[in-house]
């Protein structure tokens, strides 16, 4: 009996794509207690050696030949894709994302199948397999560095213009090692006068704002309550050594237009009744951190107007650095007008032109929307991301693809991940069909 065969593919969507679904420990765990043949496509970019792979059980092979189940991690390039293929990777196609579009049509006309990492989640709905903490990670690191770097354009020179970005630390560990460090300096030296609160807002409660609050908590932070937030310049009595926080829930980001009490269900139900609570709340904020999961016909929870408000004649106002972790473009900031990267991961947005121009100088606010921002920790990733994957790799490889969608042997999170079987849309994913380009 042949042994079961997985491969796993070459990163191609950026330069800066180091990760890899599992790392050379999973490699060894499978070939050497499951029986699991592993392939590995080689990469010259990925932040684990062939060797490294070699060692732990897997064959090297460009060609990935015998693999029917291919692993990657983004989304692959449409000339990329063979014929009859099982795919897994995130897609990024179930909100209709039309940039992918033309990769999903082309599964479907190769008969291929698709299984994405997103929606592998358990019986409560909670993503199994995931990034997010690590694109929290990242992406504070690198909203921290573009404040510190913001600020310095300004003239205020303080110790988060040490901050650097998340691809220039070896690893986590030192990453918060660093900022640790920068905090005590903060705590024992102060902030300027001038720049006092620093307060930063942060979306969401998920592994994304997580991830983000385990980097910012290593600062002196001090939390305050989101109705606090307007009274914080007033209070004379705030130390001066330290940083603020406030975690923004969805009562907090969203009210009702009527003035009625906030209804979670309503909001899901008909959030044209809902828009954007944070018009009062942004003047106060110096950093907005957005992790908080947004879908197309939400209300816009940043919008043009509330950024050329805040400028109002001021040359720098107090909002200098959007930190969109989510990457949403056209989402729930207005100002995430296009996604940026690991070598250039900022620009700055002017609300009165509605236009983006590079780095942190000149007027408007500094964006942060690097849109693969795990890659910036590839190994931690990597191994945290493979650490969740590795229990669903035998059922994936030990599966009959060839059998009807309905006849698939496999665990109820994997089964509901299908989102193309053998050329055909799955039924729960049928109504992607009326965003696919027309013949």
């Amino acid at each position: 009996m042949t042994a079961p065969r997985i491969g796993i593919r070459a990163e191609d969507k950026n330069r800066w794509e180091r990760r890899a679904p599992l790392a050379p420990d999973h490699v060894r765990e499978l070939t050497a207690e499951q029986g699991i043949e592993v392939v590995v496509a080689p990469s010259h970019r990925r932040a684990f050696s062939e060797r490294d792979y070699r060692d732990a059980g897997a064959t090297i092979d460009p060609d990935l030949a015998g693999c029917r189940v291919v692993l990657g991690v983004k989304e692959i390039p449409p000339v990329r894709l063979e014929a009859q293929r099982v795919y897994v990777f995130f897609s990024h196609v179930t909100k209709g994302q039309s940039y992918n579009m033309p990769m999903l049509a082309r599964l479907l006309e190769l008969g291929c199948t698709l299984v994405d990492y997103e929606q592998i989640v358990d019986r409560r709905g909670r993503r199994l397999i995931f990034f997010g903490r690590h694109a929290g990670y990242a992406g504070m690191l690198d909203s921290l560095w573009a404040l510190g770097q913001r600020l310095a354009w300004e003239g205020h020179f303080t110790p988060l213009e040490h901050v650097r970005q998340a691809r220039h630390y070896s690893d986590l560990e030192e990453a918060l090692h660093h900022v640790s460090r920068l905090g005590e300096h903060i705590r024992h030296v102060g902030l300027p006068r001038g720049l006092r609160p620093i307060v930063a807002a942060f979306t969401g409660s998920g592994n994304v704002t997580q991830g983000a609050l385990e980097v910012y908590d290593r600062l002196p932070v001090q939390e305050i309550e989101p109705a606090d937030l307007v009274h914080i310049e007033e209070d004379r009595d705030r130390p001066r050594n330290v940083v603020f926080k406030t975690v923004l829930s969805r009562p907090d980001r969203y009210r009702r237009r009527d003035g009625s009490p906030f209804d979670a269900a309503e909001l899901d139900a008909h959030p044209e009744r809902y828009e954007s609570a944070l018009g009062e709340l942004l003047p106060h904020v110096t950093l907005l951190v957005h992790g908080a999961y947004w879908e197309p016909g939400q209300p816009e929870l940043v919008s043009r107007e509330q950024l050329r408000g805040l400028q109002g004649g001021a040359l720098h106002p107090k909002l200098r650095v959007i930190g969109d972790i989510t990457c949403d473009i056209g989402g729930a900031i207005a100002a995430t007008v296009r996604a940026t990267d690991s070598g250039d991961p900022v620009y700055l947005y002017d609300p009165a032109t509605g236009t983006d121009a590079p780095g942190v100088a000149g007027e408007g606010f500094v964006v942060m929307a690097v849109d693969n921002l795990p890659c910036e920790l590839p190994i931690d990733a990597s191994q945290h991301f493979g650490d969740a994957l590795v229990r669903f790799v035998g059922p994936l490889a030990r599966c009959d693809w060839d059998r009807p969608f309905e006849e698939l042997e496999l665990p109820r999170a994997l089964a509901d991940a299908v989102i193309v079987h053998r050329g055909r849309l799955a039924p729960r994913f049928a109504h992607l069909d009326r965003y696919l380009p027309t013949p």
